[in-house]
């Protein structure tokens, strides 16, 4: 029986490193059918566009249709207390939305002065009426306040500070690896997977990151009353990451197809030899976890044991961090894995960063596999925001596995503050030039280069690093396995710097309101162009609360994707008073 918790308070030879299909080089916009290429006309070099398959008009296929204001729609399902975050949107089999308020400002009235983790109770987001009446922009003092739904009503089930029954931790609570000494408590829950223990989605485990340095997650068993819709929380736990030197700065995710949550360590570090700065909070708060002296006179935290995917092994009984170093080494902000089991589509956030994928050699097991990284192309001749459009092509970085990474990665242990030791610039020269000898793709005996300094690597064999606050990539798994909604979108914050420099592969219009994009899966789960779906804005500096329009979105973060194609954007931003969960569709 679940009882309720207790309340305590070189970018060279790139055409013959391309290991996938065309990318499309002409200026391609939608047919009526989604047949030709240009304007009805053949595609490139007069191809048709790849018979309208895979031309960039309105993805591969799309019938035709742009996705514009006539044939799309936006609609707020939720709005934010001041100051929060909306983070960790996660839908149950039932149809039951989960989400946090992350930081929200300490001024508000309670609850929410506090993070929380919660469900929208009373609505059933499967079945949500396509015509629901969106909720208004919170205009009171009190709405702004609180979390405000268009259905039903928000139940908080545990926040910052909550003692967790059976274990004892405290929810959000960071302390060092030994236990010995709280490091801090955190007021920043994002990711959040619920692992199903009964068929009718009543009854798991949440598991929730706090997004912090060092990082961590906690678990909950939660059981929904059937005639009352509420949720009652029992046993947690906070998750011990010792044996993996500890995390840092929990991201979103996604729950692997065989239920095993995988969480992201966003990596805030281009430049690795920053790490060996003394005086630089991060690291020193890595050595203040693992027992070092915090000033650098002493041991210090490899670098390279951090940035990767962590799997979440044995969830339903004492769950056990594993680092997957085979998908790279960056600033993780989630991976979703393709019904293939073995595909894996990464995003990196930060800025001039990297699209990244892994295929396992294996299905279900992410241990070992190749890893990849987009080379974009931009759609020649476009005008308007939704016509910059983009082929993609994958670069081969490496086949690796996690024990011959990890054995490199051990060669750092002993780096310390006065005498650092890394993978430098020079040596990631001399790989890629190895990579690329005769100007074709070779394996090089020590691939450490492409695991320990992927963004990096990437670049020097040609991939595009010029993205932007790349954020969450997600799919509906049963229906893009099905073909139904067969789509991975991904959110991008904040359309600046590389992205719109005139420069490079990519140059289009700067929003700072952000964009989410989709790219069309094809049978064997690859994906070849891009297309901005929801774009954000307008943007106007001169407004004093609302810089971005409130009738649209403003820094797309976390997105979640429905069995019907409708999908949930959920808002990281200072560019609007309140942040919204959106609900949209292709009408």
């Amino acid at each position: 029986m679940l009882v309720p918790f207790k309340r305590s308070k070189l970018a060279m030879l790139v055409g013959m490193a391309i290991l996938s299909s065309s990318v499309i080089l002409g200026g391609c916009t939608p047919g009526d059918d989604g047949v030709d290429g240009a304007n009805g006309t053949q595609g490139l070099n007069g191809s048709q566009g790849q018979q309208g398959e895979q031309g960039i008009q309105g993805v591969q296929g799309d019938t035709g249709k742009d996705l514009t204001a006539e044939t799309a729609s936006l609609k707020r399902l939720a709005a934010l207390p001041a100051g929060s975050e909306a983070t960790g949107l996660v839908v149950s089999s039932a149809g039951d939305l989960f989400f946090n308020v992350q930081h929200p400002s300490t001024s508000n009235t309670a609850p929410f002065n506090e993070a929380a983790v919660g469900a929208i109770i009373g609505l059933n987001i499967n079945t949500l009426s396509h015509d629901f009446e969106e909720l208004a922009v919170p205009s009171s003092a009190v709405d702004k306040q609180n979390v405000t739904t268009a259905q039903g009503h928000y139940q908080v089930l545990l926040q910052e500070g909550d003692l967790l029954a059976s274990s004892g931790d405290i929810v959000g609570q960071i302390t060092t690896a030994d236990g010995s000494a709280v490091i801090k408590q955190s007021n920043d829950p994002d990711f959040n997977a619920f692992l199903e223990t009964k068929s009718d989605g009543t009854k798991g485990y949440l598991f929730t990151n706090w997004e912090d340095r060092p990082g961590g997650m906690s678990r909950i068993e939660i059981e929904k009353n059937a005639l009352t819709g509420q949720w009652t929380v029992g046993n947690g736990l906070m998750i011990d990451f010792s044996a993996v030197s500890g995390t840092w700065v929990n991201c979103f995710g996604t729950m692997s197809p065989w239920g095993t949550p995988l969480t992201s360590e966003e990596l805030y570090f281009d430049e690795t030899a920053n790490w060996f700065d003394a005086t630089n909070s991060n690291p020193q708060s890595l050595a203040s976890y693992l027992g070092y002296p915090t000033d650098g006179t002493g041991e210090w935290p490899n670098p390279y044991r951090y940035g990767y995917i962590v799997e979440i092994t044995d969830p339903t009984g004492l769950p056990t961090p594993v680092k997957v170093f085979t998908t790279g080494r960056f600033s993780h902000e989630n991976a979703v894995v393709m019904p293939d089991n073995k595909t894996v589509y990464l995003s990196d956030d930060g800025t001039d960063v990297v699209f990244f994928k892994f295929v396992a050699d294996v299905a279900d097991d992410l241990s070992a596999g190749t890893l990849y990284a987009a080379k974009f192309t931009q759609v020649m001749g476009a005008v308007e925001e939704k016509d910059f459009k983009f082929g993609i092509e994958w670069i081969e970085l490496a086949h690796g596995d996690n024990t011959s990474i990890e054995s490199w990665i051990a060669e750092y242990d002993s780096a310390t503050v006065a005498a650092p030791s890394y993978v430098t610039d020079a040596d990631i020269a001399a790989w890629a030039a190895d990579k690329l000898d005769n100007g074709v793709l070779d394996t090089v005996t020590d691939e450490r280069v492409a695991f320990l300094e992927s963004r990096k690597a990437a670049k020097a064999l040609g991939a595009t690093a010029e993205f932007t606050k790349m954020e969450g990539v997600n799919i509906n798994y049963d229906a893009a396995k099905a073909g139904t909604v067969p789509y991975i979108y991904m959110a991008m914050a904040d359309v600046k710097s590389g992205m719109s420099d005139g420069m490079g592969d990519i140059n289009i219009p700067e929003n700072r309101c952000g964009i989410v994009y989709r790219m069309r899966l094809d049978a064997s789960f690859n994906v070849n162009a891009m297309e901005p779906v929801v774009i954000g804005g307008p943007y106007d500096s001169s407004h004093p609360s609302n810089t971005c329009a409130t009738n649209n979105v403003a820094s797309p973060d976390n997105v979640e994707v429905l069995s019907d194609g409708r999908i949930l954007i959920g808002e990281d931003t200072s560019k609007h008073e309140n942040n919204m969960v959106w609900v949209w569709k292709q009408n």
